[in-house]
């Protein structure tokens, strides 16, 4: 794109402000704003005060396994499961494009580390337990790393410095996470830097298409992989590619499946796992109401009782027949870190703007089925959200303890 066209689309759009700086920018800079320009998606500005958000419909409690059910009949699943990622069937993805800011940390979330007594990184924790598949199997995972603009470069010479900590280099791949542009509450976009607009990576629902526009559909063909277990850094106790889950699904014969927990109390913040006019869905814990919350079983458990963990697994097969049909933007307000007029950087302390996501649980309301299997939460659920307090660095150390990891 030339200076000319962009300065047309720009005024077009009536977003000017966005070249108020090129004239004091060297060529590189200029060529990469240019870039970033033509890439902009304006049909996300668009979706600025909409009701993007469709009208909720029927709920139902959806087809589930519980760890009874699960433990009644672990080997056949066991068996099931091992056999397909035997044959290199079973691939994951870790969605890791996050900072540590939360922490109080400003490298990649995942570089964080738990350790005590010696060093033990968040990355090394979830390759600890994709080990556990790999040594129960005899044979490597295909492990992609989903990372972003900001974090990539820190995130793999992370990885090369500690030696993929002991996992098989060949079958891990990185891809970037496309980026979303930033706008302020007036719709107008906002530059991080003089020669940069301000992005943010695109939510975890734009996860697969990333990796196509990676090319890594090729390598996940050339590999024979069927199934996709995707996963979230955060979370340092999940069983990732786990052959039980793996092998309930293909047994009960469906697309895709959540590993889920049961919830604490009846308005425990989580997203729940339902059934929405007959299909997947996910429910956040605001849009339930006190009825649909506390409603029971005959059992006297909740009827709606399954809070999803972000571990999902996905028929590749069925990925890619739904790839080329649009998720929902979710329009989110954020505080977002801007040069202003006067070419001062500016760190708001409350949201000034809105950033662009795309919600895998969007993705999985276009699978035909999904399957909630139950898993507990003191093995498997150990988020990371924050230093001290609930779901926190804290707490998922006492799970670490109590599950026989030392720190």
């Amino acid at each position: 794109m030339t200076f000319n066209n962009a300065q047309q689309l720009l005024n077009n759009k009536n977003q000017s402000q966005v070249l108020r700086y090129f004239d004091s920018l060297d060529e590189a800079a200029k060529e990469e704003l240019l870039m970033q320009i033509e890439n902009i998606n304006w049909d996300d500005l668009g979706k600025i005060g909409t009701a993007s958000q469709s009208q909720r419909g029927e709920f139902a409690p959806p087809p589930a396994l519980s760890m009874d059910e699960i433990a009644k009949n672990k080997a056949a699943y066991e068996k099931s499961g091992l056999e397909a990622v035997k044959k290199g069937e079973v691939a994951a993805v870790l969605l890791a494009g996050g900072m540590g800011t939360r922490l109080g940390f400003d490298l990649p979330k995942g570089c964080y580390d738990v350790g005590e007594t010696r060093h033990l990184y968040i990355f090394e924790c979830l390759i600890n337990n994709l080990m556990d598949v790999v040594k129960q199997s005899g044979v490597y995972v295909p492990l992609y790393i989903m990372t972003s603009e900001k974090n990539d470069k820190a995130t793999q010479s992370f990885f090369e410095e500690h030696n993929y900590f002991g996992y098989d280099k060949s079958f891990v791949k990185f891809f970037i996470q496309d980026m979303a542009c930033a706008v302020d509450f007036d719709g107008k976009l906002l530059l991080e830097e003089k020669g940069r607009l301000a992005t943010s990576p695109n939510g975890n629902g734009g996860w697969f298409t990333s990796m196509i526009k990676a090319g890594l559909d090729k390598d996940l063909h050339a590999r024979g992989v069927k199934w996709i277990n995707i996963f979230a850094v955060d979370n340092v106790l999940q069983k990732i590619a786990d052959p039980v889950f793996v092998g309930a699904t293909i047994e009960g014969k469906y697309q895709s499946a959540s590993k889920v927990v049961r919830k604490v109390e009846p308005h425990e913040k989580m997203g729940l796992l339902c059934l929405e006019d007959g299909k997947p869905s996910i429910v956040e814990y605001y849009e339930m109401s006190k009825e649909m919350a506390e409603a029971r079983d005959s059992d006297g458990s909740l009827t709606y009782k399954f809070g999803v963990i972000l571990n999902y697994l996905f028929s590749l097969q069925k990925l890619e027949q739904i790839v080329n049909e649009s998720l929902e933007v979710h329009v989110v307000e954020k505080k977002i870190p801007f040069i202003d007029a006067n070419g001062n950087k500016v760190s708001p302390t409350e949201p000034n703007g809105y950033k662009f996501e795309l919600l895998v649980l969007d993705m999985v309301h276009m699978m035909d089925n999904n399957l909630a299997f139950e898993v507990e939460r003191k093995a498997e659920f150990a988020p990371i959200k924050n230093l001290h307090g609930t779901d926190s660095v804290d707490s998922a150390k006492e799970l670490l303890k109590l599950n026989n990891v030392t720190l």
